[in-house]
């Protein structure tokens, strides 16, 4: 358990003014993608099951906020709603080589404990750059093999969120340990649920983001937990993976800060599907071509997305269509864009889009696959209805690392992610923007 210790040492002795300031910047930058994708949620199912649920087995009166109705809660309920809301309509981050969504697991959880226990924007900060880091280095400790049946966000989510709480609570290496023991154990979350068009999915987010709050506030009370969770003959790898790799825990802590490798979310739709749909829309715009002069389009993909992607034929709901590349690819040509008000309104309903989905498939690429999950690779070929065969090529998707958002961008997501919903107006958005923006120095976050 060397790489383990050497993790939970780490996380024991990170300190605020370690952090460069990019990656602090980069920690804002996410906080409000993930505030954005919460607010987008209010309304939709199955969000308020959630809420109906919390009203119900929580108190009525709270420090923590439940982001999409206002309410005031205890920061587990909290934490279990906003994960839930954050992770519904496909615009919250990603990490590429854990193939982690760690913002709809890491905020939650560490907004909810920070109102709480009346913490300061600078101590959240630090404490979500921690979930951040060890999450990400959970998830690809796991390795490929994990995400083909588990919910990656789902189970390596639950370490993070309490990792970040753990922070937030001042652990030391010892209490770290515990702590993971105790969130390992809970971890769980199967990707069958894409099958049925299943609600399973939030409720992933929602038990990861509160199960993470939970072991950290009972581990701070004495809780113990296995000393071994991640690497034990019994422990999460063992179980869980069958390409699992310690090194992966500790690799150049304190050097490498995997937070800045995040990506955003461009189209509001599974991130398998983002490279292709880049690819697509760029060759589309090269040759001048409409959703009419193509037969066939060959999405070259790694073997990931098959296995995600593949078990959605004909979409059922807008959340499944989500899922499915021939949806996505067909919101692309026909529309130009796969964002919120495309999905709710046309995926399910325009025959274009339909008979679109039709024309595409996926094929296994080893070239593409080989670079996964480290890269996103982006490759289609397109037959036309004159007998030619074009190919495009996207070797950084947008909102990479390489090729992300900037702050003007996120802003201007943020504001068409709360109008989607009609959250707030855009007064009372922008005023969001401005406290996300000067969070480092906040001193009540129950004003968020």
């Amino acid at each position: 358990m060397r790489d383990t210790q050497a993790l939970a040492g780490f996380l024991a002795e990170l300190a605020y003014d370690q952090i460069p300031a990019s990656v602090l910047d980069r920690t804002e930058d996410l906080f409000l993608d993930w505030l954005g994708s919460a607010l987008a949620s209010q309304g939709l199912h199955p969000i308020p099951l959630f809420e109906r649920y919390a009203a119900k087995m929580g108190p009525t009166t709270g420090p923590a906020t439940v982001l999409v109705n206002g309410a005031g809660t205890s920061a587990y309920f909290a934490a279990l709603v906003n994960a839930a809301a954050s992770h519904l309509v496909e615009q919250d981050d990603l990490h590429n080589s854990s193939v982690l969504h760690p913002a709809t697991v890491v905020f939650p959880a560490v907004l909810a404990a920070a109102q709480d226990l009346g913490k300061s924007g600078r101590e959240l900060l630090l404490a979500s750059v921690a979930g951040y880091e060890a999450g990400i280095r959970i998830g690809e400790f796991l390795g490929r093999s994990h995400y083909r049946i588990f919910h990656t966000t789902a189970t390596v989510g639950t370490l993070a969120a309490a990792v970040a709480v753990g922070k937030l609570l001042n652990f030391n290496q010892a209490q770290f340990i515990n702590l993971l023991g105790s969130a390992g154990t809970q971890a769980a979350g199967l990707w069958e649920f894409l099958r049925d068009a299943a609600d399973s999915k939030q409720l992933h987010t929602a038990k990861a983001a509160a199960d993470g709050l939970l072991a950290a506030y009972l581990t701070q009370d004495g809780l113990t937990g296995a000393h071994n969770i991640l690497e034990g003959e019994q422990g999460m790898a063992a179980g869980m993976s069958s390409d699992a790799d310690a090194r992966k825990l500790s690799d150049r802590l304190g050097e490498r800060w995997a937070l800045a490798e995040t990506s955003f979310k461009f189209h509001a739709s599974c991130r398998h599907t983002h490279p292709a749909a880049d690819a697509l829309l760029a060759l589309m715009q090269r040759e001048r071509l409409t959703h009419e002069h193509i037969t066939r389009v060959v999405t070259r993909v790694h073997q990931a997305a098959i296995d995600v992607l593949g078990r959605v034929t004909v979409p059922q709901t807008v959340h499944q269509a989500k899922f499915s590349m021939g949806a996505v690819l067909g919101l692309i040509a026909v529309h130009g864009k796969a964002g919120l008000t495309e999905f709710d309104a046309l995926a399910l309903t325009d025959p274009d889009v339909q008979a679109f989905r039709e024309r595409v498939s996926m094929e296994l690429d080893p070239q593409v696959d080989s670079a996964y999950p480290r890269r996103w690779l982006g490759r289609v070929v397109v037959s036309t209805v004159d007998g030619r065969t074009l190919t495009a090529a996207i070797d950084e998707p947008k909102g990479d690392p390489g090729n992300t958002l900037s702050r003007p961008e996120l802003e201007d997501k943020f504001h068409r992610l709360v109008a989607f919903s009609g959250a707030r107006t855009f007064e009372q958005a922008q005023s969001l923007i401005n406290a996300v923006w000067s969070l480092r120095d906040a001193h009540d976050l129950r004003l968020m």
